[in-house]
C-alpha cells in the first residue's frame, strides 16, 4: 500500500489521492508530469520532488521518512514493508505518572520470538536490545509507553511508531486495547479479567511475598498484549485497505506462538478477595 499512497506529500489530501487512483495512477511509477489530474506548476513540482525522496527512503530502508509524514491513523500504510524490522512493545508499570513510578515488565515480540524483560532481572538489556527495530507498535504507546520508557531510561526511542489505537478509533472502535478486543470479538481466556490495575497488583504480591506464580502471571498479561497487538495490526491493516482500490493486498492472519507463562487462577483469586472491599 505504501507505493500506491499519495497523501504524505504536502498539499495532497485524500480527495487528491482519490483522483489519481480514479484517474489510473495508482502508484508512485505511474505518476508523471503530463498526468490527468489538474493541479498547478508547483504542486506537480513538489509530487515528483517527494515521490523521488519516497523512492529513496524505501529503498534505504527508513521508515522515519513516511512516519513523520503521515498521519497517525494512516501509519497502517507502511507496515508491510517494514514488517520485519517491526516489533510489537508493551509495558507495565506501578502507575500511570512516570513521575514515582517504576517500569515491572517490558514485553516484546517480533513476530518470530518473544523476549520480556523484569524489574530486578533483565530490564536493562531493554534500551540495547530495542535498537534491533525499525518500527515498533503499540497501543496508546505515544502517550503511554513511550515517554514513560523515554524517562525511564533516560533514552528516545527514534523508531518509526505505529499506534493503533488513532488506527482502530478511525475504524470506530475507543477505549482501552482489551475494549477494542471485546469489540472485535477477541477472547483473552484466562487473562480476561486481568487488567492494568490488577496487573499492580500481582506485581506488588510477587515483591512481598516473593510468589513467582503472581510474576508468571504478570508476564503471561503482559506477553498476550503484544501478541493482541500483531493481531490486531493485520485485522486493522485488512480493514482499511478495504477501503482503498487495493483491496486484494490484505495480509494473512497472523499465526501466534504460545504464551510461555501460565496464569495461576489460585493466585488471581487469592489476590481477588484480599483486594474486594
Amino acid at each position: 500500500m505504501l507505493k500506491n499512497t499519495f497523501i504524505h506529500i504536502p498539499g495532497i489530501g485524500s480527495k487528491i489521492e482519490q483522483r489519481f487512483w480514479d484517474s489510473g495512477i495508482h502508484g508512485w511509477d505511474d505518476f508523471t508530469q503530463n498526468c490527468p489530474i489538474r493541479l498547478s506548476q508547483s504542486k506537480m513540482d513538489t509530487v515528483a520532488s517527494y515521490l523521488e525522496e519516497s523512492k529513496q527512503n524505501l529503498k534505504f530502508s527508513k521508515p522515519n521518512y513516511f512516519s513523520d509524514l503521515l498521519p497517525s491513523n494512516q501509519q497502517w500504510r507502511y507496515f508491510p514493508e517494514f514488517m520485519d524490522s517491526s516489533v510489537y512493545l508493551d509495558i507495565e508499570t506501578t502507575g500511570l505518572e512516570s513521575w514515582g513510578n517504576i517500569i515491572t515488565t517490558i514485553a516484546l515480540y517480533d513476530g518470530a520470538s518473544i523476549y520480556y524483560y523484569i524489574n530486578g532481572q533483565n530490564l536493562n538489556d531493554f534500551p540495547n536490545d530495542i535498537r534491533k527495530y525499525k518500527v515498533i507498535v503499540t497501543y496508546n504507546g505515544k502517550t503511554f509507553d513511550v515517554p514513560f520508557i523515554e524517562r525511564y531510561f533516560s533514552i528516545k526511542l527514534d523508531h518509526a511508531h505505529i499506534d493503533l489505537r488513532y488506527i482502530l478509533a478511525s475504524l470506530g472502535y475507543r477505549g482501552g486495547l482489551k475494549s477494542c478486543e471485546t469489540q472485535m470479538g477477541i477472547n483473552r481466556g484466562d487473562l480476561k479479567d486481568i487488567d492494568g490495575f490488577f496487573a499492580v497488583l500481582l506485581w506488588h504480591n510477587y515483591k512481598r511475598t516473593g510468589n513467582q506464580k503472581a510474576l508468571e502471571t504478570l508476564l503471561a498479561y503482559n506477553i498476550q498484549d503484544v501478541l493482541t497487538l500483531e493481531n490486531l495490526m493485520m485485522i486493522a491493516y485488512n480493514m482499511r485497505i478495504k477501503d482503498t482500490p487495493f483491496y486484494k493486498k490484505q495480509l494473512p492472519a497472523p499465526v501466534l506462538p504460545e504464551i510461555p507463562f501460565d496464569v495461576d487462577m489460585e493466585t488471581v483469586d487469592r489476590i481477588k478477595s484480599s483486594n474486594t472491599p
